[in-house]
């Protein structure tokens, strides 16, 4: 696996930018898409997300930059097709989805759990940017969690299916065996680096004070 040379790139030059020009943090920040891509998804917002009635619902909760100012995750998988596989997982359980994004925190133990907490079951998915996911449950604390994926490297769009249709499966009351997951040792010295820019910009589109906002969401 190899994560794209442009975009790492162009994330080094902005980090480099803000360090060395603390003043340009008040412009706006640079869209982060590598060259030639094209956002397959429409996001519709739909007003502060309330908290769901739907026994059957699983709740996607995803940062501000998700499928914006980043449309990929660190091994280049299309946040459209990321989508597209967790939805489907869920559906493919019996299962209803609803999506929201999260603005006060890039934790995506945290962002799962807003999730949860707004899911008619009780049960939300987190998705960094970045790739890195966690199926929470509104019960638990915000640090512990259903299923945790961390190493984002090794999250495939099948991974992301298999995510969803867990997710569904807690949310109808089974216990499902969990999604089963590469291990590569490599797979953090290789990445941890390029992982850690990406938090700090993917943090630098937050907003602290604004509360959980609800999309209906199209992919093309």
């Amino acid at each position: 696996m190899q994560f794209n040379e442009d975009l790492l790139r162009k994330v080094i030059e902005e980090v480099m930018a803000e360090v060395a020009a603390p003043a340009a943090a008040a412009a706006p920040a640079k869209t982060i898409v590598t060259e030639g891509t094209v956002s397959k998804i429409k996001w519709t917002p739909l007003g502060n997300a309330k908290r769901g009635t739907d026994p059957r619902e699983v709740v996607v909760a995803l940062p501000p930059a998700f499928g914006d100012q980043f449309q990929k995750t660190i091994i280049d998988v299309p946040h459209a097709e990321v989508l597209r596989q967790v939805f489907a997982g869920i559906e493919e359980e019996g299962c209803n989805y609803r999506v929201i994004k999260v603005y006060h925190t890039a934790d995506v133990a945290f962002i799962a759990h807003a999730g949860a907490k707004l899911s008619g079951s009780g049960i939300g998915i987190g998705i960094l940017s970045r790739g890195t996911s966690v199926i929470h449950q509104r019960e638990l604390a915000p640090l512990a969690n259903l299923e945790l994926f961390p190493q984002c490297p090794l999250l495939d769009a099948e991974v992301f299916r298999q995510i969803g249709k867990n997710a569904a499966k807690y949310a109808k009351g089974e216990n499902p065996v969990p999604v089963p997951t590469r291990n590569d040792p490599m797979a953090r010295p290789r990445y941890q680096g390029f992982a850690a820019l990406l938090h700090n910009k993917e943090a630098s589109y937050l907003d602290r004070g604004k509360a959980p906002v609800e999309f209906t969401v199209e992919i093309a």
